[in-house]
């Protein structure tokens, strides 16, 4: 599946003559820095939104068989028999739940004395890491149990896909014909190089000789970040929490939207028991199971000191059909229940009792909700009544929140009414076009619209060649896109680079900020952009000698009141230095400032092979009322000065 993306800006170019040398004069004006400036967008591409072999911890795949056609090889990925006995996915005549319909028949034949059982292959693999204790559990029932119940033990465990086990544990079971759960743990002793490893599950043959079982949600736990159960994978999250974000905008992205309306997000099969989440096909081709759900996110936003901007569906879906004016009272009661689910109270709305049944009887933070998706797509049934119908009901429910509009802000689009106050924003392109729109948000008007920069990113080279990496050209002249929002933010409220996260085995998209396999984190150039420009974002923007569109350097002056620290940043997208002379309105107390630069040569990309070709570097320089820093070829440096 294609899926488009578009320019929701003019390009603004420019013919202005630079010198060598700009001098850069500065006051104590200015204006406050949002503290919601920079954050993550989430999409659900490359194996990450839902959370499946990205994110989400759980390293089996096709763990309960979810929207998969029993009887066919392809409900058996990632499954394989062991020994002798015979697998296959079935409707199960007596399922664990109406949301699970399927199972994993497991069949072994009479006479049977040899090992036997299955394996998984998890998402392209999965991690042995010394000392982590690995928490599993599996549902199992005997259809036609014989007359004198069967008691022995499974074994499970890691091995290689040679058969040397690394780590195990006994389970004990009955025959039954009603499901029942097993759990267990067991911890690993040695770390594998290799992700090249198997999940058992085997048990002597002539202990089930002639029997027929079904298995179905086979879950296997690495530890999670902040030991959350069901939670997040450890390693992703702690590079996410390295750029202090401070909003998580989710679920989508595309994925909201469904290939149809019956196909959306629908955010009450994502909460509950996991065996009562049906799981979906996202709209990038792969499973969903929605065990990573709208709960989970939000205790993970809560674990990250972030905060939520969450989107809800707005009768959109990427066949291009809408919803009826006269359906879509359906899909309001649905955006008026889930966010009641964030925020209502618990003792007297139902959705919020559900939130407090799994474990947060307060609501949890909510100020922004996006109203759909890129709706520029559909711009005409927008603005006639979804736009509409779904502001006035949510406004009139929760006064409190702020409603963020999807469809286009300029050009031959309709007018939205009630008019929205906060927009977001998609722009994906090349280095050239982000160096030149520096001072797109510098012309517009200055009445009471805000906005979000929901998607950017620079997805080719400058000759159309596509990127399979960020490279540093383009990501520096992100940074000097970025330059503007730190300028204009009176009115950008919020950015997020996209997309965020990519499986190097299973890729839809890319550029991506950060590659990942299942032990591995790949921190891209332009992820180090975002992580300095969200570090040193400041509480209040100081107005400066400004530059032109399309100038090599670009630069930004902000401040972090309490600490009393002022950070400039420069960024030079040339590939020769270019010297920037700071006067300041004051005279530091320190004569001595201490600086980071993320640089390299052009075309340098941190990539599997090479994951730490360009990395940020500290310095230190000499600090007065005037400062004369001479900024490297493709540079972002910040330099910190203490009043």
């Amino acid at each position: 599946m294609v899926l488009k993306r578009v320019l929701a800006f003019a390009f603004i170019a420019s013919t202005a003559v630079y010198a060598a040398t700009f001098d850069v004069t500065f006051s104590t004006a200015g204006h406050d820095v949002p503290p919601t400036l920079y954050g993550l967008m989430f999409e659900d591409i490359n194996h990450v939104r839902s959370g499946d072999g990205g994110l989400y911890a759980e390293l089996i795949q096709n763990r309960a068989f979810q929207t998969v056609t029993p009887g066919t090889s392809a409900a058996l990925t990632a499954w394989a028999a062991l020994g002798s006995a015979k697998i296959s996915v079935v409707k199960s005549s007596s399922p664990v739940s109406s949301a699970l319909p399927n199972a994993l028949s497991f069949a072994v034949a009479s006479g049977t004395t040899s090992t036997v059982g299955f394996t998984n292959s998890g998402y392209f693999g999965i991690p042995v890491t010394a000392g982590w204790t690995y928490t599993g559990s599996f549902y199992y029932r005997t259809p036609s149990p014989p007359a004198t119940k069967v008691s022995g033990s499974f074994t499970a465990d890691l091995r290689s896909t040679g058969g040397t086990v690394f780590t195990s544990a006994t389970v004990p079971f009955t025959t039954s014909s009603t499901w029942q759960q097993a759990t267990f743990t067991f911890t690993a002793s040695s770390t594998q190089t290799s992700v090249e490893n198997l999940f058992a599950l085997s048990v002597g043959g002539s202990t089930v000789a002639g029997l027929t079982m079904e298995f179905t949600l086979i879950s296997l736990f690495p530890p999670t970040f902040n030991g959350r159960e069901n939670g997040f994978r450890m390693d992703l999250s702690e590079t996410l929490l390295d750029m202090k974000p401070a909003f998580f905008r989710f679920p989508g992205g595309n994925n909201l939207e469904g290939e149809t309306a019956a196909d959306r997000w629908a955010w009450e099969n994502t909460v509950g028991d996991l065996v009562d989440r049906p799981g979906r096909v996202g709209d990038w081709g792969y499973i969903n199971t929605d065990g990573l759900g709208l709960y989970e996110y939000l205790q993970w936003i809560e674990d990250m000191g972030m905060e939520p901007i969450m989107a809800v569906y707005a009768g959109y879906s990427l066949n291009g059909a809408s919803v009826a004016s006269s359906g879509m009272q359906t899909y309001i009661t649905e955006a008026i229940n889930q966010i009641n689910f964030v925020i209502g109270d618990a003792s007297t709305n139902a959705q919020a009792a559900i939130r407090a049944s799994m474990g947060h009887a307060d609501p949890f933070t909510l100020n922004y909700i996006e109203i759909g998706n890129e709706d520029f797509f559909s711009p005409t049934t927008y603005a006639d009544y979804r736009w509409a119908d779904l502001y006035n009901a949510l406004h009139a429910e929760f006064p409190q929140l702020h409603y963020i509009a999807t469809s286009a802000t300029s050009g031959n689009v309709p007018t939205l009414s009630p008019t929205p106050t906060y927009w977001d924003l998609h722009i994906y392109s090349n280095p050239n076009f982000f160096i030149n729109g520096a001072f797109n948000f510098d012309i517009l008007s200055r009445n009471g619209l805000q906005f979000f920069q929901g998607e950017y990113a620079t997805t080719t080279e400058n000759s159309g060649a596509a990127l399979t990496y960020p490279f540093i050209d383009g990501s520096i002249a992100e940074a000097a896109y970025m330059a503007g929002f730190d300028r204009n933010s009176d009115i950008v409220f919020a950015a997020s680079y996209a997309p965020l996260l990519n499986h190097v085995s299973s890729t839809q998209w890319t550029p991506d900020l950060i590659t990942f396999s299942p032990n591995t984190v790949i921190r891209s150039t332009s992820y180090y952009v975002q992580q300095l420009y969200s570090l040193y974002k400041g509480d209040f923007y100081l107005q400066s000698t400004t530059n032109t569109a399309s100038s090599p350097v670009q630069w930004s002056i902000t401040r972090d009141t309490s600490a009393g620290q002022y950070f400039l940043k420069v960024i030079n997208t040339a590939t020769s230095a270019n010297t920037v002379v700071f006067t300041l309105p004051f005279t530091p107390s320190h004569t001595t400032g201490t600086g980071t630069i993320l640089t390299a040569p052009s075309g340098t990309q941190n990539t599997p092979t090479s994951p730490n070709a360009a990395v940020p570097s500290t310095f230190s320089f000499t600090a007065g009322k005037t400062i004369t820093y001479n900024a490297p070829g493709l540079s972002l440096s910040v330099l910190v000065v203490t009043e």
